[in-house]
C-alpha cells in the first residue's frame, strides 16, 4: 500500500499532520505516541500493520502536537494530555469522521482514554494496547513504577534514543533485521531529538494519570497487552472501564507492529466488525535461496564501522547483480544475505554460485543454501515450511559452499551439476532428519 497523503489541520495556533487510508465500512483513529507519520511507511513492519486495520477500516493516523510532522514544542513547554486530546479532535473534523473507533497503544493510550471520556458521542468503540493508567507509584496505586526506575528508563531512553541497538532492545521481535532497525531509528531521530524524547517520557512516566476517567467511558472497550506490560497495572485498567474485554497476546515487544501482529489484527478486527479478517494466502511451487556472510559480526568489529558499510553495499551490488542475471526474484534482505526465488532449481544452483564467487573477489566468504517446496505468498513476501527449511540447511553451510536439500539434487538430475554428500541432518523445527549435499565447484 502506497503511503498516504498527509494533510495538516490549524488546532489555535499549531498545526498537526495527519492521514487517512482505506475505504472501510468504519473509521478508527489508530496512534501509538511518538512517531512521524511519514517515514513509518519506511518501516516495513509498521506499514503491513496499518495497511492491515486499514483492509477493514477507514484509516485515520496523526502525530500529535510536539513530535512527527506537527508543530513541535520547546521541551519546558511540553503539550498536556487535555492538548493531544484537541489535536485528535481537530484531526476527526478535518477528515470528516462524526464518529470513530479509536485504537491506542502505550502512553496514546491516555490521549484515548480521556478523549472517549470528554466525548462519548465521538467513540463507537475503544482499543487499548500496553497501556496502562497510571505510571509512578502512589499510596493509592502501589503497582506504579518508583522515581529510580524512571530515572533509569529515562536516562536509557535519552542515551540510546535513534540507535539501531535500543531499537531491538525496545522491539525484540526485530532482533537481526538490520534494514528494519536502521529505518525505524531514522523515524525515532525524525519524531524527536533525543533531549526531547527523554524530556517527553519523563513528562509522561510523572504525570500520566487518567484513572479518575476510567469510570466515565461508555463504548465498548477491549484491552490488548503483551508481556511487555506488568499484566497488574493492564488488569487495573480493565477492571476500572465497566464492561471491558481483556486478551493477552504473545510478544515482548512495546508496540504490537513489531512482532507477530496476526493475533492482534484478529482481535482487533473481531472486536469491532464482528468478524476475523480473512488472509488470502496463494501458494506456488519455488526454490527458495538463502545467503549470508559467514562471520559478519567479526568482520564488522574487525573493519570499523565505515569500511564495513561500504563492504555491505558492494555485497548487496552483487548479489542483485547476479539475481538479475539469472532471473532470481529478490525477496527481501536479512542484513548480511538475502532472501530469493527462483522458477527454476538449476538457475538458482548457478546463481548461487555465482554470488559465492563475486562476493569472494570483494574478500567476503558467503554461504548459501536452497531448497524447492510450496510456498505461501503474502505480498511481496514468502512464508511457509519451505522457506524455513532452505535457511536451516543455508546455517549449515560452510563458507564459499551451496549447500541444497535432496529434493533439489533430485529436481536438476542430468543437469550435469556434481554434488558431494554431506550426510543426514536434523533441521532445527524441521520434522524428520534431511539428506543435504553440497554443490561441486
Amino acid at each position: 500500500m502506497e503511503a498516504p497523503e498527509t494533510r495538516y489541520v490549524a488546532v489555535n495556533d499549531a498545526e498537526v499532520a495527519y492521514q487517512v487510508i482505506g475505504d472501510g465500512p468504519l473509521d478508527l483513529v489508530y496512534h501509538h505516541g511518538l512517531c512521524h507519520i511519514d517515514l513509518q511507511w519506511d518501516v516495513a513492519p509498521e506499514a503491513a500493520f496499518n495497511s492491515r486495520l486499514a483492509a477493514f477500516s477507514r484509516l485515520i493516523l496523526f502525530d500529535r502536537r510536539g513530535s512527527g510532522a506537527s508543530e513541535r514544542a520547546a521541551r519546558a513547554d511540553l503539550p498536556t494530555w487535555e492538548v493531544w486530546s484537541e489535536d485528535l479532535l481537530a484531526v476527526l473534523d478535518a477528515a470528516g469522521s462524526e464518529r470513530a473507533a479509536i485504537f491506542a497503544e502505550a502512553e496514546a493510550g491516555a490521549t484515548a482514554v480521556l478523549f472517549a471520556a470528554a466525548h462519548p458521542e465521538r467513540v463507537t468503540a475503544l482499543v487499548l494496547g500496553n497501556t496502562q493508567a497510571r505510571c509512578a507509584i502512589a499510596d493509592d496505586y502501589p503497582i506504579g513504577m518508583d522515581p529510580d526506575a524512571i530515572d533509569t528508563i529515562v536516562d536509557l531512553i535519552a542515551a540510546g534514543w535513534g540507535k539501531d541497538d535500543f531499537m531491538a532492545l525496545a522491539f525484540p521481535g526485530l532482533t537481526g533485521d538490520e534494514p528494519v532497525l536502521r529505518s525505524l531509528a531514522r523515524l525515532c531521530r525524525a519524531a524527536a531529538t533525543p533531549r526531547m524524547a527523554g524530556a517527553l517520557y519523563r513528562h509522561i512516566y510523572t504525570e500520566l494519570d487518567v484513572r479518575d476517567m476510567l469510570g466515565l467511558i461508555q463504548a465498548p472497550t477491549l484491552v490488548l497487552h503483551n508481556e511487555s506490560t506488568d499484566r497488574q497495572r493492564v488488569r487495573y485498567l480493565a477492571d476500572h472501564i465497566p464492561g471491558t474485554r481483556m486478551v493477552e497476546v504473545p510478544g515482548h515487544d512495546l508496540l504490537f507492529f513489531g512482532g507477530d501482529h496476526d493475533p492482534v489484527i484478529n482481535e482487533v478486527a473481531e472486536f469491532l466488525t464482528g468478524q476475523r479478517p480473512v488472509v488470502e494466502v496463494d501458494r506456488i511451487l519455488t526454490t527458495v535461496l538463502f545467503t549470508d556472510i559467514v562471520a559478519s559480526t567479526e568482520r564488522a568489529a574487525a573493519e570499523g564501522d565505515q569500511r564495513w558499510r561500504g563492504l555491505l553495499d558492494a555485497h548487496d551490488r552483487a548479489v542483485r547483480t547476479e539475481l538479475t542475471r539469472f532471473r532470481g526474484r529478490e525477496i527481501k534482505t536479512t542484513g548480511d544475505g538475502f532472501l530469493a526465488s527462483f522458477d527454476g532449481p538449476a538457475r538458482a544452483i548457478h546463481c548461487a554460485r555465482a554470488i559465492a564467487e563475486a562476493t569472494h573477489n570483494l574478500g567476503i566468504n558467503v554461504r548459501a543454501g536452497l531448497h524447492t517446496g510450496e510456498c505461501e505468498v503474502r505480498g511481496d513476501d514468502l512464508a511457509g515450511l519451505a522457506v524455513h527449511i532452505a535457511a536451516r540447511v543455508g546455517a549449515l553451510a560452510g563458507p564459499q559452499e551451496v549447500l541444497v536439500s535432496s529434493t533439489v539434487k533430485d529436481l536438476v538430475t542430468g543437469s550435469g551439476i556434481v554434488f558431494r554428500e554431506r550426510g543426514e541432518h536434523d533441521l532445527k523445527g524441521i520434522p524428520d532428519s534431511w539428506r543435504l549435499f553440497a554443490v561441486d565447484a
